[in-house]
């Protein structure tokens, strides 16, 4: 498989093929989820549903190698399946000073479900 050279997530578009490290296709690339400014690559939403699943987050650590052709997780085909999907904000009756921690991988589920339903 000739995935191209190597490119930046900054230049990364949109249908780009994703891998499993096993070689076997697991969806195409919905949208990059990144800070640019801050330089900070977060990770990928991953459309899944040529197969089973729908949207599914791999995050920056699970993303191996970004190509001109193609994107290649760190994972197998069977735990890229099992990716988390995209989760909406739950509704909060009462927020407290914990509440407005940032906890890493539930703010990146949240911004990218914002991302996919226009409320970014």
């Amino acid at each position: 498989m000739d995935l191209g050279a190597p490119i930046s997530y900054l230049t990364l578009e949109a249908g780009t093929p994703v891998y499993a490290a096993d070689g076997e296709e697991v969806g195409r690339v919905e949208h990059v989820l990144a800070d640019p400014e801050a330089d900070v690559f977060d990770g990928l939403v991953i459309d899944t549903r040529s197969g089973p699943g729908g949207w599914r987050f791999a995050d920056a650590p699970q993303v191996a190698e970004i190509h001109e052709r193609g994107v290649v997780l760190g994972l197998d085909a069977e735990q890229a399946r099992a990716l988390p999907e995209p989760s909406d904000n739950p509704a909060v009756m009462e927020a407290t000073a914990e509440d407005m921690e940032r906890d890493g991988l539930g703010d990146k589920l949240r911004r990218a479900w914002d991302l996919l339903s226009g409320n970014y």
